[in-house]
């Protein structure tokens, strides 16, 4: 349709790097030709669940079925229970995976590429902003999984704006290495869909333990972005992992404690910025954790308060409303109050449950830990928090006394209970489900 916006898939030189690997450089142009020679083998459906492990197989098969109008079903749990309720809800799914080893109840297309370097230049296609390009979904930390519609536009856009924030450089390229699921949105955003559009190159292969953080960052070219989470930062810090030089770590997922944030620098010399936003409107501000609590706003990205709520506004993508409480102090900075969910009221007093976990995670000896609200706080007042955590060679009792003396009363659990690990997922979220079925063992136990 005439005057319909449109949006390049791809928005680097033929040349550029935009995924590396121990065996490959893959460039924009090889990249494009696989993506269209997997476009033409690809099964009919209208939805794609995305298995592959390989950022750039994931990023491939994005980048095919947004050229076939297929959306992509972006979802961390890759259980036949969560793949046959996704073919319930979305009609004509298909799943499709680099790993022989993927057993899926949909109608399954295995890839393997073949990068080819083409002569000449390959034409980057354009596509329709508002077509949607993926769906998302929540992790469960509040309850269900919830989908949420992703246009090309809005997730190019918001690339673009990304690129700009960390100040990536067409004369010195950054390199990626990431920890987190390209399946969840922090990981999509920044490791497949920030080297199509700005000027940096991602690591392909999977990145978890630490030892496999520093060979990834040791194999590509400065300057070097770690993108991970506040929990792989504290095991890195509490190990003394040595890295290669790095430009800056970028944090998301939980906040992150001021004093962690200080530690990463003076340990690697570097600087931690950390990036805020939610798998409902995606990547909306950043800052540098040590330089103060005020958030800056991602450009086009712009915030409007009613009386009951926050909606956050950017191209391509309907108004959302945000679930958390902001504190606005201009028209590109706010002051991240808290979740709404996160907040609890004892005894008349309240507290937030992501500062009370960090008070717990900060005592000396504790790995990870979490606070857990009793049910029904509401009509109970003489109701009690519990708190689990892992801490070899810290007693419970002994915690239980740290916190005497660093929270309000009303809030000092009534149990601290030592498990061997918390369930969490594999950004460090714990989902709602996980937690309750941790609660039911103890109270069978």
């Amino acid at each position: 349709m005439v005057g319909t916006p449109t949006f390049p898939l791809i928005l680097r030189a033929q040349d550029d790097v935009l995924f590396r690997s121990a065996e490959h450089a893959v460039t924009a142009r090889m990249f494009l030709r696989a993506a269209r020679h997997l476009a033409a083998d690809l099964p009919d459906g209208a939805s794609v669940v995305n298995l592959c492990r390989d950022r750039c197989n994931f990023a491939l098969v994005l980048a095919a079925s947004v050229l076939r109008g297929q959306v992509s079903l972006l979802v961390s749990d890759r259980s036949s229970s969560r793949l046959s309720a996704l073919a319930d809800e979305f009609a004509g799914t298909i799943s499709v995976s680099d790993d022989t080893s993927v057993s899926s109840p949909l109608r399954h297309h295995l890839i393997s590429p073949a990068w080819d370097v083409p002569a000449g230049d390959v034409p980057f296609p354009s596509v329709p902003a508002e077509q949607i390009a993926a769906i998302v979904f929540t992790s469960g930390s509040t309850g269900e999984p919830v989908a949420h519609r992703k246009s090309w536009g809005a997730l190019a856009v918001r690339s673009l704006a990304a690129g700009t924030r960390f100040d990536l450089s067409l004369a010195d390229p950054a390199s990626i290495v990431g920890t987190v699921p390209a399946q969840h949105m922090y990981g999509f955003e920044t490791t497949v869909l920030l080297p199509l559009h700005a000027t940096a190159s991602s690591w392909s292969g999977t990145v978890f333990y630490p030892v496999d953080m520093r060979r990834a960052l040791a194999a590509v070219p400065a300057p070097r972005l770690l993108v991970t989470t506040p929990l792989q930062i504290r095991a890195m810090l509490r190990i003394g992992l040595s890295l290669p030089p790095l430009a800056a770590i970028i944090s998301a997922t939980a906040p992150l404690d001021v004093m962690m944030a200080a530690a990463a620098e003076r340990r690697w010399d570097t600087q931690v910025l950390e990036i805020f936003g939610a798998t409902e409107v995606g990547s909306i501000a950043s800052r540098r954790t040590v330089a103060g609590d005020a958030w800056s706003t991602y450009p086009g990205v712009s915030l409007t308060h009613t009386e009951e709520e926050t909606l956050v506004a950017a191209p391509f993508a309907a108004p959302t409303a945000l679930n958390d409480v902001i504190e606005q102090l201009d028209n590109e900075q706010f002051r991240l109050l808290g979740r709404r969910t996160d907040l609890i009221k004892l005894g008349g007093r309240r507290a937030s449950l992501s500062g009370l976990n960090r008070i717990l995670t900060g005592i000396d000896g504790v790995i990870d830990g979490v606070f857990i609200a009793p049910d029904g706080l509401d009509d109970r007042p003489t109701a009690r928090m519990l708190a689990f955590v892992v801490a070899p060679g810290c007693s419970p009792d002994a915690i239980l006394a740290i916190l005497r003396e660093r929270i309000d009363p009303a809030f000092l659990p009534r149990r601290v209970v030592a498990v061997g690990a918390l369930p969490r997922d594999e950004v460090g979220k714990l989902p709602r489900q996980a937690l309750a079925a941790l609660r039911a063992r103890l109270q069978d136990a």
